[in-house]
């Protein structure tokens, strides 16, 4: 019996809004990234003072502060939602899981740590062009894309047949 033969039409679709969630997390992701190897590579801390003092809300390092701080809380939020709904109805449904299980809260305990350093990098840029607070927010957002990609891939690939056997659990 392939797993998808136990496959249940609200599993399904339970299975497809994790993956859009994830995709939400990835595409997230993709933008932080790019604003922080723009101000990593960027602007001297002159040219960033004016664009922050004319485009207000569309400076680079405004930006990465605002989408940094918001993408984390996103995170957040979404691995407590798993923690509390989707984990105990995986561990139900099929025990056999547990070690997988298990790995994806190490993981989000893992991820959780990142998204504090990413935060408090993210709180530390300011327009002066400080070399250091811009490595540290390069290298945080390098960490936490490794780690949460895999995570993500993981747990898709691990925990997906099981979830789309589920019947009657909402994320959302």
């Amino acid at each position: 019996m392939t797993p998808e033969s136990n496959a249940t039409a609200r599993g399904r679709a339970l299975f497809r809004e994790l993956q859009w969630v994830h995709s939400i997390v990835r595409s997230d992701l993709e933008v932080v990234e790019r604003l922080a190897a723009e101000v990593g590579d960027g602007l001297p801390g002159e040219a960033v003072q004016e664009r922050l003092d004319e485009l207000r809300t569309n400076g680079p390092l405004w930006q990465l502060k605002i989408n940094c701080l918001r993408y984390c809380r996103f995170v957040h939020s979404h691995h407590g939602a798993e923690d509390v709904l989707l984990f105990p109805a995986l561990r139900a449904a099929n025990p056999s899981l547990g070690p997988v299980v298990d790995r994806l809260e190490t993981d989000h305990r893992r991820v959780s740590d990142l998204l504090d350093a990413v935060e408090a990098a993210a709180r530390a840029l300011n327009g002066t062009g400080d070399d250091h607070a811009r490595e540290r927010v390069v290298t945080a957002l390098g960490e936490l894309h490794v780690h949460l990609l895999e995570h993500l891939d993981f747990e898709e690939r691990a925990a997906g047949p099981t979830i789309r056997s589920l019947d009657g659990l909402a994320l959302g």
